[in-house]
């Protein structure tokens, strides 16, 4: 679907871009179809690869169409509205996020359906979600509640906003040692009968994150009770009439969400299985290659790194040390450092970087263990892969998506 995304443009400020001139549109700079080794580009530079991008979209968008779930892909990853295009276009339900500040910025794009996978309280984005709501018929919204202090909140902003349309919350789960979300389904039950006594409030489900959990099997063991939570609100008869939504993560734990949550198993309702998996559409050559559920389901698809960071060697000032001026401030280091991948000459030849590592970072260098590979020169460029696209694309304004010989396709702005 087509969002509202407004002319951009770009200039000085650009980081990554070289652009000492005038302010530029967006679409005259991608119409050159500059390469980045020749073209106006600075290091480090962030790109996405558009190839690997659309495979990761396609292939999701097929897991979840064949095992029959909704997918509410997690919009805080990137911020971006044209992947949220990409990621409506494909099939999906919506676009979950994190924050009231980024469900204004998707409804300034025009999203139509927002999941917000947390709690919300703050008064000013209560009343302006209910007037949004009123507003704009079409506009669907769920969020979290999980606390008697959350339905005041609701409550009192009900009450100062007129209107006829019941707000929709999910009661979350969430489990010991974590973070948000009640501990039982019988706390589920008592906040879904509180919750029935508020005017224009109604519970459309359940919802919760297994992320966090360590292993697969205590994974299943959430899901198994969030789904019991959804068959309890259901016998009670606590959930307003249509779809009954129980939503889950998923990115690290996609295939136990499948396994415990998909098919038809809540009597006499219809169900709406939200998976709100967000990182990827980029993948990545760290944490998520280690734990993405593919590993353990390949023969139900693959996903491909699409995010790298070049970067350029400025020093080498002992043997089997580059400095590389790449930092906190341009690539993720939450969840793993960057993964060196391809070592560029100054006359364009290429080798494998595979036997070079980043030790550590500092807040614009990277210190770079070279003694397994091959010999950098200052001036050289070095590909990196990254770990953690969620805390990659904070770091960048714009980032150039490119073919695959390395031209500029489109440049997706970031709206954190």
């Amino acid at each position: 679907m087509a969002l509202r995304i407004p002319e951009e443009s770009i200039d000085w400020r650009t980081k990554g871009l070289w652009l000492p001139g005038a302010r530029l549109p967006a679409a005259e700079f991608v119409a050159a179809g500059y390469d980045i080794f020749t073209g106006p580009f600075s290091w480090p530079l962030l790109v996405l690869d558009r190839d690997a991008v659309a495979h990761n979209v396609a292939t999701m968008a097929d897991y979840t169409a064949r095992h029959g779930l909704g997918f509410a892909p997690h919009g805080k990853t990137t911020m971006a509205p044209r992947l949220f295009e990409q990621q409506l276009d494909a099939g999906a339900w919506g676009i979950t996020l994190a924050a009231a500040s980024q469900v204004l910025t998707a409804r300034g794009f025009g999203v139509p359906r927002i999941f917000l996978a947390n709690e919300l309280l703050d008064p000013l984005a209560l009343r302006w979600v209910i007037a949004e709501r009123e507003r704009d018929p079409e506009f669907e919204f769920l969020f979290y509640v999980d606390s008697a202090a959350g339905l005041d909140a609701i409550s009192a902003a009900l009450a100062e906003v007129t209107g006829d349309r019941p707000l929709e919350v999910v009661i979350e789960l969430g489990h010991a040692h974590g973070r948000t979300g009640v501990r039982t389904v019988a706390e589920i039950v008592e906040l879904a009968r509180a919750a029935a006594e508020v005017p224009r409030l109604a519970v459309a489900g359940v919802a919760g994150y297994e992320g966090g959990l360590p292993t697969v099997a205590e994974a299943r063991g959430f899901l198994g009770t969030l789904r019991e939570a959804a068959e309890a609100l259901v016998a009670f008869d606590l959930v307003r009439p249509g779809p009954v939504v129980v939503s889950a993560g998923g990115s690290a734990y996609f295939d136990a969400v499948t396994e415990v949550l998909a098919g038809d198993w809540l009597a006499k309702r219809e169900l709406l299985v939200l998976l709100r998996s967000g990182s990827y559409i980029t993948h990545d050559d760290g944490f998520y290659r280690e734990m993405t559920p593919f590993n353990r389901i390949g023969a139900e698809g693959s996903l491909i790194p699409a995010l790298t960071v070049w970067a350029q060697v400025t020093s080498t000032p002992e043997p089997g040390l580059a400095l590389v001026a790449m930092g906190k401030r341009d690539a993720p280091y939450d969840e793993g450092l960057p993964v060196p991948k391809t070592l560029r000459h100054a006359d364009g030849a290429t080798e494998s970087a595979a036997g070079f590592s980043v030790l550590r970072f500092n807040d614009q260098h990277a210190y770079l263990d070279t003694s397994g590979g091959p010999s950098p020169r200052p001036g050289d460029l070095i590909a990196f892969g990254i770990s953690h696209p969620c805390t990659a694309f904070d770091k960048w304004r714009v980032v150039p998506m490119l073919d695959a010989d390395h031209r500029v396709v489109d440049l997706i702005h970031t709206y954190f």
